[in-house]
């Protein structure tokens, strides 16, 4: 079996997006994902990795991972990572189905048949504008939308509502980010009482309304400086969260690991990593109770399942970060049954159950609060008829000549 086709996908609508398939002469076709940058990493596709995976068995899966390595940016999650990571998922779900097993059985076999899921209480169009995350000025990045799940606006003004909300479908956790507007206002080096107080304000109105029926997870984006997240940290202890996420920068280990030792809840570090090297560093200098992990920006289940190995010999469990796009939770549900580690899977309700189910058929099976491990084979999604005949799609293509 050799690679004939690969092909680049970009929706104009959600231009953060690229999805990506590897399509072989026996007429079996994997796919990828990934997120931010979908252009550079597109030419990074075809003007790179294409050359290379042209021609070659799509199942030596390994030997095209340690031979699309980066020569230079050797620790980061930029273009070629990401793109190698969209490689790497497809070949995965290639792999699946040319055995046809699914992926969690492929990576090793499954720890568990379901896991947990949590809620990121984010919008509908949550990150879909081609913004970068530190140009924002708006705590939406993307604007609202009307809807049953408009989340990110609910945990604003209604949390309650929106905690009540999620214990009545079976959730036992949520993420929230209260304090990203104050970061706003002075670059995360300061933060002024009164929006200290907004932030704490809105978790204790959850632990008012639901007491710990739901546990709440603090997302903050990376916008602190160390002493303003020490001071954040320390007010938000008495409400027994189940961790602080991306506080300061997951590049300044030692300012984690500074973090971590001074606050009694618990840090999760980071999505925004990028290859077992740098989450090695983190595992070493005990600077994370949790680690996050997202697959298409690690470098794909090949890497991924190596840093969940490496965080269980450290005692630490791992979560599958979602929040870009439905390729990437698949795959975490996929590693959520088989690392024995896993502890949590990540979700997005609203995107659930809107625009991932517009681009993708076969989304895994999600009820009361829990995700069901697929059993189609590969990871057991598929681009929609309606995305392919979307005029605002493009498509790019690099075949065997």
């Amino acid at each position: 079996m050799e690679i004939k086709e690969i092909r680049t996908l970009i929706l104009n609508d959600r231009p953060n997006q690229l999805w990506l398939e590897i399509e072989t002469d026996e007429g079996i076709t994997g796919l990828g994902e990934t997120f931010f940058g979908a252009q550079s990493v597109a030419a990074y596709v075809h003007t790179v990795a294409a050359p290379h995976l042209i021609g070659k068995n799509p199942l030596d899966i390994e030997g095209h991972a340690r031979a699309l390595k980066p020569r230079h940016g050797f620790r980061s999650n930029g273009a070629e990572i990401r793109g190698n990571s969209a490689i790497d998922i497809a070949l995965w779900d290639l792999m699946g189905k040319a055995f046809d097993a699914p992926l969690h059985t492929c990576l090793g076999g499954a720890s568990r048949n379901e896991i947990a899921v949590y809620n990121t209480c984010a919008g509908y169009n949550y990150l879909k504008p081609s913004v970068r995350l530190a140009q924002a000025r708006s705590l939406d990045w993307g604007g609202t939308e009307q809807g049953p799940y408009d989340d990110l606006q609910a945990f604003l003004d209604t949390p309650e509502d929106l905690a009540r909300s999620l214990i009545d479908e079976g959730y036992t956790a949520m993420k929230i980010w209260p304090f990203d507007r104050a970061a706003m206002k002075h670059g995360g080096q300061y933060i002024d009482r009164e929006d200290l107080e907004a932030g704490i304000d809105i978790v204790r109105r959850i632990r008012k309304a639901v007491g710990d029926r739901i546990g709440i997870m603090m997302e903050c984006h990376s916008l602190w400086n160390l002493p303003t997240a020490k001071r954040i940290a320390r007010r938000l202890e008495e409400f027994d969260l189940e961790w602080l996420e991306d506080m300061v920068r997951p590049d300044d280990i030692g300012a984690l690991a500074e973090l971590s030792a001074f606050t009694s809840t618990p840090i999760c570090a980071s999505e925004l990593m990028g290859t077992r090297h740098n989450y090695r560093d983190l595992l070493e200098a005990r600077a994370a109770s949790v680690v996050m992990i997202d697959l298409t920006w690690c470098g794909g289940p090949t890497e991924a399942r190596k840093i969940a190995a490496m965080a269980d010999t450290y005692s630490r469990p791992v979560t599958m970060h979602d929040c870009t796009g439905p390729v990437s939770f698949a795959c975490g549900v996929h590693l959520s049954m088989h690392a024995p580690n896993a502890m949590l899977q990540e979700m997005t309700r609203a995107h659930y159950s809107s625009w991932y189910r517009d681009v993708v058929d076969g989304l895994p099976l999600v009820e009361n609060g829990r995700v069901m491990a697929p059993q189609s084979p590969g990871h057991g999604l598929s681009l929609s008829k309606g995305l392919r005949k979307n005029p605002g799609l493009e498509v790019q293509v690099t075949r065997q000549e």
